[in-house]
């Protein structure tokens, strides 16, 4: 014998109990992405190594000594902004590769993080948002941000003292 079936009789009821049906599964959708969610933050709102890694691993120190030195400094563009602001540029000078790393912010120093800086290729030389040529020493160093040479192999960019300035909400004044 089979189970009676539920027919909807009034147009009304078969054009709401549908749409209503889908919502509940799309709010069950999302009550689940955020339960996952919360889950992985492990129900804390402050970044955890597992959403934020405290270090970035840049690579082999011997390979990126040799490429900075045939190459000039390594610009890692911000992939975190439109504009490359928190884009860092990695230097080496002499000739061991475990030592004198610095870390520099991709703006003149004592300048505004808007006016990002282009290299010229194959050169210790930068190009500033007014045209001006800067020496890779003339970039704002990072305050928190360190480079770590791990094992005598690796280099990593140390982001735990990370000083990030609060964003302000723009304003209309009227």
């Amino acid at each position: 014998m089979r189970p009676p079936t539920i027919q909807l009789r009034t147009p009304f009821a078969r054009a709401v109990v549908p749409v209503v049906a889908g919502l509940a599964v799309i709010a069950l959708i999302m009550l689940a992405t955020w339960g996952v969610a919360a889950f992985i933050a492990g129900g804390g709102a402050e970044s955890t190594e597992r959403l934020a890694p405290p270090t970035f691993e840049v690579g082999d120190v011997r390979t990126l000594a040799d490429i900075v030195e045939r190459d000039g400094p390594l610009l890692l563009p911000g992939l975190n902004t439109t504009a490359g602001e928190r884009s860092l540029v990695v230097d080496h000078t002499g000739s061991d590769p475990t030592r004198r790393w610095q870390l520099y912010w991709a703006y003149p120093a004592g300048g505004s993080p808007s006016c990002v800086v282009e290299q010229d290729r194959g050169t210790r030389t930068f190009v500033d948002c007014e045209g001006r040529e800067l020496d890779v020493t003339e970039l704002e160093p990072p305050e928190g941000v360190n480079p770590v040479v791990e094992d005598g192999r690796r280099l990593s960019i140390d982001l735990r003292s990370v000083v990030v300035e609060p964003t302000v909400p723009a304003t209309t004044l009227g």
